[in-house]
C-alpha cells in the first residue's frame, strides 16, 4: 500500500462521523442508506459526503438497486491497511532501539 493511500484511508476513518458510519456498515453484509441514516442521525447531504469519502479510500463499495443505495465494506482495504501499519510499526522499533 502506498503512503498516499495510507494517509487517505487514515484520514477518512479519523473524522469520527466517517468512523461510526464505517462501523455501521462494516457490521452488516449490506448497509442501507436509510439504515446509516437511523444508527447516525444524519441528513442525507451529510451521509452522502462522508460515504464518498469513505468510497475514495476504497473502505466501502455501493451498489444500486432500484432507488436504493447499498454499502458494503471493502475488508480487504482494512487488511492491506493495518498489514502496512504494521510493517510501519516495525520499523519504528528497530530505529527507535538504535
Amino acid at each position: 500500500m502506498t503512503e498516499k493511500e495510507l494517509a487517505k484511508i487514515s484520514k477518512a476513518l479519523g473524522d469520527p462521523t466517517r468512523l461510526r458510519i464505517y462501523e455501521v456498515i462494516a457490521s452488516g453484509h449490506e448497509v442501507s442508506c436509510s439504515r446509516v441514516n437511523d444508527a447516525c442521525g444524519l441528513t442525507a447531504g451529510t451521509i452522502s459526503h462522508h460515504l464518498r469519502v469513505l468510497a475514495e479510500a476504497n473502505l466501502i463499495e455501493s451498489r444500486r438497486e432500484g432507488q436504493y443505495i447499498y454499502n458494503r465494506s471493502v475488508p480487504e482495504t482494512i487488511r492491506e491497511y493495518t498489514q502496512s501499519l504494521t510493517k510501519i510499526a516495525g520499523k519504528t522499533k528497530a530505529v527507535s532501539k538504535s
